[in-house]
């Protein structure tokens, strides 16, 4: 009996510590772009990131939808890795350098490529 209480007790345990072991968080993230190729982008910056294991950027919202281990990475991480390929975050904006960087139709601080993406 003590036996089995004991392989009971153990098994319990195990369970309880592989579920805490999985440290999967979502968030989401406001991210500056204007159009698909800016998608690309962003979801490469974010997934290069160690520890994203998703990324989804929408045109539409620009909305970073975020799966990733927390133990690795925290949003202030994701955040740099996206504002170093040209797109500002709520948190962490592109400095001049790398918004320069972003091809000519993904400016997305320049009113007049703002104006021509609407027209498509």
């Amino acid at each position: 009996m003590k036996k089995i209480i004991l392989i009971f007790s153990l098994l319990i345990t195990t369970i309880a510590f592989s579920q805490n072991k999985n440290k999967n968080a979502k968030a989401s993230l406001e991210v500056d772009g204007i159009c698909v190729m800016c998608k690309e982008r962003i979801e490469k910056a974010a997934v290069r990131t160690k520890g994203v294991k998703s990324a989804v950027w929408t045109v539409d919202t620009h909305e970073l939808k975020l799966i990733y281990d927390a133990r690795k990475t925290n949003l202030e991480t994701i955040s740099k890795q996206v504002a170093s390929v040209g797109h500002d975050t709520k948190e962490i904006k592109a400095t001049e350098e790398q918004y320069n960087s972003v091809h000519p139709c993904c400016r997305y601080r320049d009113e007049a490529v703002i104006d021509d993406h609407k027209n498509d």
